[in-house]
């Protein structure tokens, strides 16, 4: 299929914004879609490039150009430039692909990606013939039943279920690169618990379309022991046949991360802000409630936590909205009880963080439920957020947040030093120069509940040794061990003692 080719699909009004004869004549060898300013470690050559104009600002005058710049240092073939967003395709973009040789096809605002990456899809696989790889790949009659299949809104699983009977290659899955099952035999789907997330090939598994952006969303077709030998070939053709519908859900994926993205923005915004036209966009229910979730991989791009988030929530089967919103932040809204929520991720987790190279460690804090207004939905955000940096293990909880221990984790660590060293740094300086620590005693008489004799049985002292320390406490930080708040304020100190001291 060559670029040109895409002004005359049918039904779709795809429009010529800019582009030569020969530059239309250009092979495409994929589909990719992006709303990132630079795109090109995602690229390959060839590829068709959509984007949905989200990352352009007529203000910043050298964004159309660095976009530009991106796709042609990846040789791509064109870009589709969605009209959707701006009303039309910027003058300056089409001006900057001009400059770089790229070819620019104008998307209606009424024609969807899926739409265009679909008919692609069945441009570029469809023409499998059985032998372009292998003779025995896929017999023509059963492919031109799978492509109709494909092309008359057939899902995944009714292709791989019309293909397990038809080509008689048995236990075939497909799942996402994270972990997902999208379509298995009936079997073995009823067999499984409802909230699985983990393929169930056990032996090959042969990549189905685009891999898009992050380590989580490809998708994979899974073939059992049985399915090897002979039946490689037509596991080959059938992932081929598949494709479109991978990168159709790539596409659906994209879109509910944009508009994940907005409502996200606004309630990044500070003062009030109406809602209700952005949750419809994610499909969120109006009034509530919804639990916010925060997330981030330590060492990763921003926008992979929001991929992770998807795959981990998806099985939970209720609404859910997951993107990071304009500061690079991943958040999700979802419509399920924080318990749940966070005991499906517990539960994913294992399985995201086995795609993490190096590293890399994906994190989450759950925060609590709320109202599905501006107000209480930033202060829930807050508290997920808070959680997220000071929870002990990866996946923390608003919910776990019940001990001072647990309040002064979520605080920055350069904080907690500072405030631990202005308490207790007397203590520190005596405890160098002696034998005795008195940074000790103070941590177990606060243990013992300011109980002398049970700090002295716990010292093996002399209970009126504990009263000459604790008296020495007192002078070197000038307070009061027998009032409540200053035992509070050096129980707090010692809380915050840097990791390894």
């Amino acid at each position: 299929m060559i670029v040109g080719d895409l002004l005359h699909l049918d039904d779709l009004d795809i429009r010529l914004a800019w582009g030569t004869p020969e530059l239309l004549a250009r092979r495409i060898t994929g589909v990719t879609s992006t709303d990132l300013q630079d795109p090109a470690r995602y690229l390959q050559p060839g590829e068709l490039v959509l984007t949905g104009l989200v990352w352009w600002q007529p203000e910043d005058g050298s964004a159309a150009l660095r976009f530009a710049t991106a796709l042609r240092s990846a040789r791509v073939a064109a870009l589709m430039a969605g009209e959707g967003t701006h009303g039309a395709v910027p003058a300056g973009l089409a001006e900057a692909c001009r400059t770089h040789g790229i070819p620019v096809l104008a998307v209606p605002a009424g024609t969807s990606f899926r739409a265009v990456t679909d008919r692609v899809y069945l441009r570029l696989w469809g023409g499998l013939q059985a032998g372009v790889r292998d003779a025995a790949a896929i017999p023509e009659a059963a492919r031109r039943e799978l492509v109709g299949l494909i092309d008359s809104g057939g899902q995944a699983a009714d292709v791989l279920a019309h293909a397990v009977n038809r080509l008689g290659v048995p236990e075939c899955s497909v799942s996402t690169t994270g972990g997902r099952v999208i379509a298995e035999p009936p079997a073995v789907a009823a067999a499984a618990p409802a909230d699985r997330a983990t393929g169930s090939g056990t032996g090959s598994a042969l990549p189905v379309g685009p891999q898009e952006n992050s380590p989580f969303d490809g998708w994979l077709l899974h073939g059992g022991p049985a399915a090897q030998g002979a039946a490689t070939p037509m596991l080959r053709g059938l992932a081929d046949l598949l494709a479109p519908l991978a990168t159709g859900a790539h596409a659906e994926a994209a879109a509910r991360r944009r508009a994940a993205g907005r409502l996200l923005g606004l309630l990044a915004a500070d003062g009030p802000a109406d809602l209700g036209e952005a949750l419809a966009a994610c499909a969120l229910p109006a009034e509530g409630p919804l639990v916010t979730v925060a997330a981030r991989i330590d060492g990763g791009p921003d926008d992979w936590a929001a991929y992770a988030l998807a795959e981990a929530l998806h099985p939970l089967g209720v609404p859910f909205a997951a993107g990071t919103d304009p500061a690079g932040r991943t958040a999700a809204l979802v419509a399920a009880p924080a318990a749940r929520v966070a005991e499906r991720l517990r539960r994913a987790r294992p399985a995201l963080q086995t795609r993490l190279t190096g590293r890399r460690t994906l994190r989450a804090g759950v925060g609590p439920a709320s109202p599905a207004v501006a107000g209480p939905l930033r202060a829930a955000l807050v508290q997920a957020r808070y959680v997220l940096a000071g929870a002990a293990g990866p996946i923390g909880s608003t919910a776990e947040l019940d001990s001072l221990a647990g309040l002064l984790r979520g605080i920055p660590p350069e904080v907690t030093a500072a405030f631990h060293t202005r308490l207790l740094a007397p203590l520190a300086a005596h405890d160098r120069e002696n034998a005795v620590s008195l940074v000790g005693t103070l941590t177990v008489f606060l243990d013992h509940d300011g109980s002398w004799a049970r700090t002295a049985e716990s010292l093996h002292i002399h209970v009126n040794t504990v009263h000459y320390r604790i008296r020495r406490i007192e002078e070197l930080t000038g307070r009061n061990l027998a009032r409540l708040q200053d035992r509070l304020d050096l129980r707090a100190a010692l809380l915050c003692a840097p990791a390894g001291r």
